[in-house]
């Protein structure tokens, strides 16, 4: 270990000092088993930051801690390996880069929030003394994955690496019992709700809305197009984006394929974060240096069944002010901007949140964002924050910053970054004070998990399959303002309707039959 003097502040500055990143593209009717998995990529976007940095493997030698990004195998049963699993995936790293002194092993719970979560927590560490050198990795390989399963050809991607690793973040998950029942457990159901919120609450129209979601994106696929690492790079128009179709199905209305998250896709990234004494003591050259100003974590009412409402969400906005207020920096100061970008609500959330405009000159992502650049599970963000990396790495002096979300609009992380050395030592507030402030504030409706009587619609989906629409979701209220989740009956004339009429705000009546809400329209 490389001796480091760490007794006065700025020799504790967390400073960020590698970034990799790696996408696979497996060849299409291939074999599935000539590619590589989540660990190799997840080793060889570390040994890629580490060579960004400059003094690869002394680097490596000097990590204390490794975090890895909780795979989507360990997070959805969709995507379980029959074959077996990683049972300590951050040791297997540590091992296969040397990182023997490495102690601290930890292995994050699910949310596209826990890449910056976990930046915060070390750069934390690192400004209490408590840690010199620490690795964020995270990667997917689900179009291998697909490839596997849909030839039957068995990957083999298990160890046993012994012991157990550390677990950060949050173990709850994001959806309740209710919304289950209703079929509300994935975000393919629950964004498109906001979706429709969003355009509810600006007054727009069905086909204004769609078309304008189009214009939204099309940005974030332009700088797709452009960047050899992203997943689609045809660099789609609005038209092409919004308009359904063969190629573009509806997946769940009113998104389309296009306008949403990419996971099928092999990609890995890794950021390095050190004290800038070790930085000096490795000989990491200055100009890879990039440090973090400003952070922020907190979540809105965790299930969507509690939210305020579905048009906004309070907690990001509260993240984003405190970020801002950490680096003593206003979103007018940052150059750079990665929004988290899973569906299109979120984008306009956040944009609304910062009071941004979508056509913002600066462009809202530095990667293309998840449709485009790739979703690879709970790991977008260690890719955002490694490009944001490289961009200010040739604008220096500039600010960029990096949100994230996880689950549905719950779970949100924020970082402010630039070359610049912080004027000040790094001290963010304890999230729990900030969540504390949020629990007291924000109002959340009565819900009744079983409803009768007469009902309004609030906000809804129709989900879609290969061949056609299949079921209604929606929330609700009945006219004492009890909010209530429900389906509606199958009803393929109801689902034509709901898509080209604006359903909320409909009256009805719900009905429930001891486990599941029914909703019809009068």
């Amino acid at each position: 270990m490389v001796s480091v003097h760490t007794g006065d502040a700025d020799a504790r500055t967390p400073v960020l000092v590698g970034a990799g990143q790696i996408t696979q593209r497996p060849e299409r009717g291939g074999d599935p088993r000539t590619a590589r998995g989540p660990l190799p990529l997840m080793v060889d976007a570390a040994r890629a930051a580490a060579a960004d940095a400059g003094p690869a493997t002394a680097l490596l030698a000097a990590l204390q801690a490794v975090v890895v990004i909780r795979l989507f195998a360990d997070t959805s049963p969709r995507f379980v390996d029959p074959a077996g699993r990683f049972t300590n995936l951050p040791r297997s790293v540590a091992q296969r880069l040397g990182a023997e002194a490495a102690q601290q092993l930890v292995y994050t719970h699910p949310g596209g929030n826990m890449p910056q979560w976990s930046i915060n927590r070390l750069a934390e560490q690192v400004a209490a003394g408590r840690l010199q050198a620490a690795l964020v990795v995270g990667a997917e390989a689900l179009a291998t994955w697909r490839m596997g399963q849909r030839a039957q050809v068995p990957l083999g991607w298990h160890e046993d690496a012994g012991g157990t690793p550390e677990a950060w973040g949050d173990a709850r998950r994001g959806w309740s019992d209710v919304e289950n029942a209703h079929g509300a457990r994935a975000a393919i159901v629950m964004y498109p709700m906001f979706e429709n919120a969003i355009r509810h609450h600006l007054g727009r129209s069905i086909g204004a809305h769609q078309a304008a979601m189009g214009r939204w994106l099309e940005p974030f696929a332009k700088v797709a197009a452009a960047n050899p690492l992203a997943d689609r790079r045809a660099g789609f128009d609005a038209a092409q984006i919004a308009t359904p179709g063969p190629d573009n199905p509806w997946i769940g209305w009113p998104y389309t394929r296009l306008m949403s998250a990419n996971a099928y896709i092999d990609q890995g990234a890794a950021v390095i974060l050190t004290s800038v004494a070790l930085a000096r003591a490795l000989g990491v050259p200055e100009d890879r240096w990039v440090f973090l100003h400003g952070c922020a974590d907190a979540h809105d009412h965790w299930h969507v069944s509690q939210r305020r409402d579905f048009h906004s969400a309070p907690a990001m906005a509260a993240v984003f002010e405190q970020a801002f207020a950490m680096a003593g920096k206003q979103v007018a100061d940052m150059r750079h901007l990665d929004i988290y970008s899973c569906f299109s609500s979120a984008v306009a959330v956040a944009y609304g949140a910062l009071g941004l405009q979508p056509d913002d000159p600066r462009g809202l992502t530095v990667t293309g964002g998840l449709p485009y650049f790739g979703g690879p599970g709970n790991n977008y963000v260690t890719h955002a924050i490694a490009q944001m990396m490289q961009v200010l790495r040739g604008d220096r002096a500039s600010y960029g910053l990096v949100t994230a979300n996880g689950n549905y609009l719950t779970k949100h992380s924020a970082g402010i970054y630039s070359t610049e050395r912080p004027s000040r030592a790094f001290a963010p507030e304890p999230p729990s004070l900030l969540q504390s402030r949020l629990n007291a504030s924000i109002p959340s409706p009565v819900f009744a998990a079983l409803a009768a009587g007469e009902a309004v619609v609030e906000t809804y989906t129709v989900m879609h399959e290969r061949s056609g629409p299949s079921a209604g979701v929606l929330f609700g209220r009945l006219l004492d303002g009890t909010r209530f989740i429900a389906n509606t009956p199958v009803d393929a004339s109801l689902f034509e309707a709901m898509q080209a009429e604006d359903f909320i705000g409909r009256r009805g009546v719900v009905t429930n039959d001891g486990v599941r809400n029914v909703w019809a329209p009068r």
